[in-house]
């Protein structure tokens, strides 16, 4: 590593990094990170576990009864601005500013042919207004595009391509238009208050937070009202010790025009630390953009409660075999071999564990120190749809680095090396999707938080190719929240139907049914 000047170990101590995470990033650039090595696609029965009607409902008796004793909360992770949500119509406006006559492609011509069914519209139609002087429909008949997408997506106008997603009309409702923001508050009170008290946590960016509290302060008391409950919203910002250093194309670190080096977000992995923060029995995690309006919100309570039943189930029976294990230890006496039988049965078949090739022929106290440490860990039970095209990653079996066995993981494409046919073949064989749908245990059997950043598996970090100021460098993006840095968590996959994942990833999924007019 280059030496450092005072002014770069100042910088690094302003941003809580060390000397020795920076050497890491560095060295992490020069070696680059290895390629996920898929075993197998979790199927139905082999690591995606399904469950009848009577199976579900079982479930969430089960949460039902237990949730009273238990303090939940819901995490959303909601920092970025949803630039990339208007991908095609900033494309669409730079055009337009090139070419009198651009034609719109077949996405931008859905948008400006469904502008009313959108719940910004009548924002968007005061805006223009005020702006250009004319009602909205007679600028888009006068093929005034750029205009329009002005009052839309910049600070003068809406500031829709800065704003978070969180502060984005999503739907309409005869009592007005709510933010994604707004929906994520109904859709909690169903299934994650307790007491009465409901309980979330936003992840924000700085420069929102402010128009973000002056909007929670506007509508909050309305859905204290309507769904019978006090929220308690806690907001966390990423912190600026996850960034990671940025370099040339020849991992030399990187400076601005005065000298300084440049960091950039470590991507959402970086909240694992926000999470790790958190004081919560059960947390669900859910992004920001995944909602859906109040007639159709049925089915997320019940799979809601149906994930968070499972984990409840699996938890509480590990707690209980963590606490025989101790006293099995404590008493100095070795395990039997029925319990260590059922403990086996209970890894494989409760917790879809396996156990390497060699355990059987360990000795017992060899044994009972394995299935002690796999117990041992958060716990995580994930949500997971047919896959049907979306973008983005699914369940695997995976090997890796110092393991002995597969273990279940969220696996994204970028993760898997496509110039391997056998690795290509495997992954799109895959028949389910993540859509981050996720209820989690941070706590032991005694009641002691686990210290997340023991189990990020770092290996599966990611470099990609940006550009700054005109010239190409490389990022590094830290192991994804629900990827890498929950790699060694215990992992239970569940299958939900479809209609529970409602993503918002472009402006147009605004049209689809699960977000139209209500």
């Amino acid at each position: 590593m280059e030496v450092l000047s005072s002014a770069d170990k100042r910088r690094l101590r302003q941003k809580g990094i060390s000397e020795e995470t920076l050497r890491k990033q560095l060295d992490g650039f020069k070696t680059g990170f290895p390629f996920a090595r898929l075993v197998a696609p979790a199927l139905t029965g082999d690591g995606v576990l399904s469950f009848s009607e009577s199976e579900t409902e079982r479930y969430r008796r089960l949460y039902k009864e237990k949730s009273e004793k238990e303090t939940i909360l819901k995490f959303v992770p909601a920092s970025g601005a949803a630039t990339r949500m208007f991908k095609d119509l900033y494309a669409f406006r730079q055009a337009c500013r090139e070419e009198k006559d651009a034609v719109p492609s077949a996405d931008v011509r859905e948008f400006f042919g469904n502008l009313p069914r959108f719940a910004f519209y009548e924002a968007l139609r005061e805006q223009v207004m005020r702006t250009l002087g004319k009602d909205l429909q007679e600028a888009v008949s006068q093929k005034d595009y750029s205009s329009v997408l002005d009052c839309l997506l910049e600070p003068a106008g809406l500031d829709y391509g800065h704003l978070p997603k969180a502060l984005l009309l999503f739907h309409r409702y005869e009592t007005g238009p709510v933010t994604a923001m707004e929906e994520h508050l109904a859709e909690a009170a169903l299934y994650a208050s307790s007491g009465g008290i409901c309980r979330l946590h936003f992840t924000l960016s700085p420069e929102h937070r402010q128009a973000f509290d002056e909007r929670l302060a506007k509508v909050l008391p309305a859905y204290e009202k309507k769904h019978g409950v006090r929220y308690r919203i806690s907001v966390s910002e990423q912190k600026p010790g996850t960034d990671t250093v940025a370099v040339t194309p020849d991992n030399e670190i990187f400076r601005d025009r005065e000298g300084e080096m440049v960091f950039r977000p470590g991507g959402h992995g970086a909240l694992i630390e926000n999470l790790a923060e958190q004081e919560a029995d059960i947390v669900f995690i859910k992004n920001i953009d995944n909602v859906t309006t109040e007639a159709l919100r049925g089915p997320t309570r019940t799979y809601k409660e149906l994930l968070a039943g499972v984990l409840l189930e699996r938890r509480d029976a590990v707690f209980a075999y963590l606490e025989k294990i101790e006293d099995c230890l404590h008493k100095q006496e070795g395990p039997s071999e029925v319990f260590l039988q059922e403990l086996e049965d209970f890894a494989e078949s409760g917790l879809c564990l396996r156990l390497a090739e060699g355990f059987g022929a360990m000795d017992p106290a060899a044994r009972l120190a394995v299935l002690q440490k796999a117990f041992h860990r958060p716990m995580r039970v994930c949500g997971v749809v047919r896959n049907t095209g979306e973008p983005g990653g699914g369940p695997f079996w995976v090997l890796s680095q110092g393991d002995d066995a597969p273990s279940l993981q969220i696996v994204e494409s970028s993760q898997v090396d496509m110039r391997d046919a056998g690795q290509k073949r495997i992954f799109e064989t895959s028949r389910f999707f993540n859509p981050v749908d996720l209820v989690c245990s941070l706590y032991d059997h005694k009641h002691d938080k686990f210290d997340l950043s023991g189990f990020i598996d770092p290996q599966t970090a990611f470099i990609s190719r940006k550009s700054v100021q005109g010239t190409d460098i490389k990022a590094m993006e830290l192991p994804g929240l629900w990827n890498g840095a929950m790699a060694r968590w215990i992992t239970l996959f569940v299958e939900v139907p479809q209609r529970v994942f409602t993503p918002v990833k472009t402006v147009n999924d605004l049209l689809r049914p699960q977000h139209g007019d209500v």
